[in-house]
C-alpha cells in the first residue's frame, strides 16, 4: 500500500507540532545520547558559567533558528528527495538544539526567551526562499551553515579550556553542520548574492548579541 500524500492541513499540523517541540520547555527528548553525557563537569566561577551559558544560548537560539529554517525549506520544497533532506537535517538539528538547552541548564541558566521571535522569522524566510525554487532554498542552507560554523568555531575558541563537556557538544555540532551545508552544496545549492550574504550576517549577529544576554 503507497503512503498516504499529506495535504496542506496535514503539513500545516506537523509545522504547529515541530514549532511547540522546538518551543517549548524543556525541549522533547533527542534521538540521539548527549555527546557530552560521560563528561565529567568542571568547577567554574560565576563570571565563566555566565560565559559559557551565554555561548550555549547562542547556539541554542541558532538551533531554533535552524529547525524553522529547515521546516520552511520543506514545507514548500518541490522535490522529495530534497523535502527529506530537509526534514533529516532538521532531526538532527533538534539534536543540537536538546544538547544546548541541556547545558544550559547544568550551568544554572534558561534558553533564550526570544525563541518565537527566532523561529518565527527563520520559518518566514525558509519558506519565501523556498518558493523561489529548490536550488534557492539549499543556497540559503548552505550560507547559513557556512556562517554557523564560523561561529562555532568562535565559540571553541572562546571556551574555558577544560570545559570538555561544552566543547563535545559544540565539536558534534560543527561537525553536522558542516555536513550539512555539503549536502546542500551537492544537491545544487545556488550561490547567493553577495548582497544577501552580507544580510544574512548582519541579522545573524542582531540574534547572537542579542540572545547571548536574552
Amino acid at each position: 500500500m503507497q503512503p498516504r500524500l499529506l495535504s496542506q492541513f496535514d503539513k500545516l499540523l506537523i509545522g504547529a507540532n515541530n514549532a511547540l517541540r522546538t518551543l517549548a520547555a524543556p525541549a522533547g527528548r533527542p534521538s540521539r545520547i548527549n555527546p557530552a553525557e560521560n563528561i565529567i563537569d568542571i568547577e567554574m566561577d560565576a563570571q565563566q558559567k555566565t560565559h559559557v551559558a551565554g555561548l550555549m544560548r547562542v547556539n541554542h537560539a541558532g538551533e531554533v533558528a535552524a529547525q524553522a529554517l529547515y521546516q520552511g525549506h520543506a514545507s514548500v520544497a518541490k522535490n522529495k528527495s530534497i523535502e527529506a533532506q530537509m526534514k533529516h537535517a532538521a532531526e538532527e538539528e533538534f539534536d543540537h538544539l536538546a544538547w544546548c538547552e541541556q547545558r544550559i541548564h547544568e550551568l544554572g541558566h534558561k534558553p533564550s526567551r526570544l525563541s518565537p521571535i527566532w523561529y518565527g522569522g527563520a520559518f518566514a524566510i525558509g519558506a519565501v526562499s523556498g518558493a523561489l525554487g529548490d536550488k534557492w532554498a539549499l543556497g540559503f542552507v548552505a550560507e547559513t551553515e557556512k556562517q554557523v560554523c564560523s561561529h562555532l568555531d568562535s565559540h571553541l575558541h572562546q571556551l574555558p579550556e577544560n570545559d570538555a563537556k561544552s566543547r563535545a557538544i559544540i565539536t558534534q555540532m560543527r561537525n553536522e553542520e558542516e555536513e550539512h551545508r555539503e549536502n546542500a552544496v551537492d544537491a545544487g545549492a545556488a550561490v547567493l548574492p553577495p548582497f544577501i550574504q552580507r544580510m544574512m550576517r548582519a541579522t545573524a549577529k542582531i540574534m547572537t548579541k542579542t540572545a547571548y544576554w536574552v
